[in-house]
């Protein structure tokens, strides 16, 4: 399914959350929450929206490799004595020259996911907000899984839906593991209805489950998806209102 239609299915699947679940307020912050969350199992996918908003560092990461190259070639030329560390201190700088120069497409995209993600695992270290840190895991660990493989499992979903937990606690917002894991599972019951379908309990059962009614990419699967998108949105909106007492 297009990521556009997951992204639809996680904000109406948000205010599902708001609008129905007792205790849990209307919160825009929220909606957006599981709309994110909506988009995460695909991190594991090159062409994904939200892979491509957090690797927002992939253009520069062949750079990074390239003056990390020259800042070793100079200190190796000028610190390091002629010997066997001198010859080691140019190899290493011709590595890094090479990788750098080498690096095309999803390779720098998976770096730069890493990056983004290592990053916030140190932000969450220093704040405190082991939440904060295991999420970096996942957008580093993500991009280097295939495509539908274990973030598109039960045991995903789960583990997303206790780091929403764990920021529930920490920021006294309740409701947040609710949206997080909503939008999350919303996602994989989405994929679930296309021809590949989705492994929710891979490695214990390597099946796909699917209801294949959904060709991603033609015509008539794009037009299916933005059906459901509307009557999923239609049926959710007549809840809450119902529920209001409109």
């Amino acid at each position: 399914m297009r990521g556009s239609s997951h992204l639809a299915i996680g904000l109406i699947t948000g205010v599902a959350v708001a609008g129905l679940v007792p205790g849990v307020p209307f919160s825009v912050a929220g909606i957006a929450l599981a709309g994110f969350s909506s988009l995460a199992p695909d991190l594991d996918h090159p062409g994904s929206r939200l892979s491509k908003r957090l690797g927002f560092a992939q253009n520069y990461v062949r750079w990074a490799f390239v003056v990390a190259a020259l800042l070793l070639a100079a200190y190796t030329h000028f610190q390091l004595p002629i010997g066997p560390d001198r010859r080691m201190g140019f190899t290493a700088a011709l590595a890094f020259g090479l990788i750098g120069a080498a690096m095309q497409g999803d390779s720098t995209r998976k770096l730069a996911l890493m990056f983004t993600g290592l990053c916030t695992v140190v932000a969450g270290l220093y704040t405190g907000f082991l939440w904060l840190s295991m999420l970096g895991c996942f957008v580093a660990v993500a991009p280097f899984t295939s495509h539908r493989s274990w973030t598109h499992t039960i045991w995903a979903a789960g583990l997303w839906t206790y780091i929403g937990h764990l920021a529930n606690q920490t920021l006294g917002w309740h409701g947040v593991a609710l949206f997080a894991g909503g939008g999350y599972v919303s996602h994989l019951l989405a994929d679930t209805l296309t021809k590949a379908g989705v492994k929710w309990f891979m490695p214990l059962l390597d099946y796909s489950f699917k209801i294949p009614l959904i060709r991603t990419g033609s015509a008539s699967g794009n037009m299916l998806e933005v059906a459901i998108c509307v009557g999923y949105g239609l049926l959710v909106l007549g809840l809450v209102v119902g529920k209001i007492g409109f």
